[in-house]
């Protein structure tokens, strides 16, 4: 349970997430309350997972109206699955769905042992995995990850189209991952390039972060450059 009170705008924000049966089920609760009573907000889902399958469902009120949610997501096999979301809002009468594949293509050679980092989650194999994504408000949605080295070098890409106006997006983009740095680089469809390097100043824990940002905008011809510091208490 955690709730949060802030004096300046009067308002009360409250959680609670209940485990039940054992973990099968995950039970979250959000509360929002404020004086005028137009922006409360209840939100209630229970997250439920399967040897093979996992759904999702909610219920809340927001601006005044019922909300109702449900997703659903099963493995077809080890490497394919597949599912769908569904929403409606009731404030503005909205019906919104969307539907995904997700295929994963081990890499030769991805039965061999990967090495842990200290500090580190277990690395993912190196494999490639691709997801589509379609909703009829949005469009499709196409996505590529490609895990060359665990934990070291990981790249993608991403494609938007939708049909309705004749609108396409594609991005690239690569994450290169040291021992205390990791370095982000995308690339658009307008010529427009980012980078992002973030550092650790030290090795223990809770070290200041030292962060470098670029952007490079081929159509607009600009240029911008930041810099940043984060430092934990």
């Amino acid at each position: 349970f955690m709730a949060r009170l802030d004096p300046e705008r009067q308002s009360v924000d409250g959680r609670i997430h209940k485990a039940l049966l054992g973990g099968l089920i995950m039970t979250k609760v959000q509360v929002g309350v404020t004086p005028e009573g137009q922006s409360d907000q209840l939100l209630a889902e229970a997250d439920i997972n399967g040897m093979t399958w996992s759904a999702n469902v909610k219920y809340g009120s927001v601006a005044g109206g019922p909300m109702y949610g449900m997703n659903y997501f099963q493995a077809i096999t080890p490497n394919f699955s597949m599912g769908g979301e569904g929403l409606y809002i009731g404030v503005n009468n909205n019906l919104a769905a969307s539907y995904a594949l997700r295929y994963t293509i081990p890499a030769a050679g991805d039965d061999l042992p990967t090495r842990k980092m200290p500090g580190m989650p277990s690395p993912e194999p190196p494999s490639s995995t691709i997801v589509a994504s379609f909703s009829p408000n949005q469009g499709l949605t196409l996505n590529y990850k490609r895990i060359v080295t665990p934990q070291r070098v990981t790249l993608g890409a991403e494609l938007n189209a939708n049909p309705m106006t004749l609108e396409s997006a594609v991005v690239l983009g690569a994450e290169f991952a040291w021992s205390r740095s990791k370095l982000n680089v995308t690339l658009d469809g307008n010529g427009k390039m980012q980078s992002l390097l973030e550092t650790k100043l030290g090795k223990e824990p809770g070290q200041p972060k030292l962060s470098l940002s670029a952007e490079l905008d081929h159509m607009r011809d600009e240029m911008r450059f930041g810099y940043g510091l984060s430092i934990d208490g």
